[in-house]
């Protein structure tokens, strides 16, 4: 649902942001690694729409959809590990070359930041991709925590990245928002007892995402900072 005219998000303490498709249009990276790892095991180029409704779950994930283009579940399995650390390499490589930051991301992290508000990122992607990135786009200063995919036993959809920036920051689940693009923040943060926005033009899986449960969709992370109130 769009964000009500008069929401506000009263006595939140903290943000947990997502990076992917909410802070850093990086669709055109996961084309160019997605696609020199196709190439290396002599399969055909694929288009950004396809590779952008794959997005989301983490690597192992993209990866088992990408490959399961051309093959079966058996054989999908039989070439994940050359896969994986074929994409690994060409992502390194090239991480943040091809990514821009989305309109509002540093001015929301201003605002957020000036309302006193403490800033985690926590992402799906790798933890050896996603600090690199956010250093290479000038955002890490702005957060105290960064958790990727694979710093904690289990990832979002499942809330207890989110519970875990709770217990570092020392606050109760709903003094804390989660802000990104998908269902697996929203769902996340439902389960975790938090408040959640959503941004309207990340990826989602290629769902709408009209269709997530959340407190509201706003355009910009800057419109984000404007709903709430600590």
């Amino acid at each position: 649902m769009n964000a009500p005219e008069h929401l506000v998000l009263r006595g939140i303490r903290a943000a947990i942001v997502d990076l992917d498709g909410t802070m850093i249009h990086t669709a055109p990276d996961f084309l160019v690694a997605v696609n020199r790892m196709r190439s290396d095991l002599g399969l055909g180029p694929l288009d950004i729409e396809t590779i952008t409704h794959f997005v989301g779950k983490g690597t192992e994930n993209l990866m088992r959809r990408v490959l399961a283009v051309d093959y079966a579940p058996d054989e999908v399995e039989i070439h994940f590990p050359q896969a994986l650390a074929s994409y690994h390499g060409h992502y390194l490589a090239i991480n943040g070359d091809h990514s821009t930051l989305y309109p509002g991301v540093r001015e929301g992290l201003d605002a957020l930041r000036a309302k006193g508000l403490r800033l985690a990122c926590v992402t799906n992607k790798p933890i050896a991709f996603a600090v690199p990135l956010l250093e290479k786009t000038g955002l890490r200063g702005y957060f105290e925590l960064v958790y990727g995919g694979d710093s904690l036993p289990k990832k979002k959809p499942d809330p207890l990245p989110l519970l875990t920036v709770c217990k570092d920051f020392g606050l109760r689940p709903e003094e804390v928002v989660a802000i990104g693009d998908s269902s697996n923040d929203a769902q996340a943060a439902r389960a975790a007892g938090c408040r959640v926005l959503n941004v309207p033009y990340g990826y989602n899986h290629g769902e709408s995402i009209h269709e997530v449960d959340s407190d509201g969709i706003v355009p910009t992370l800057l419109d984000a900072a404007t709903l709430i109130s600590a």
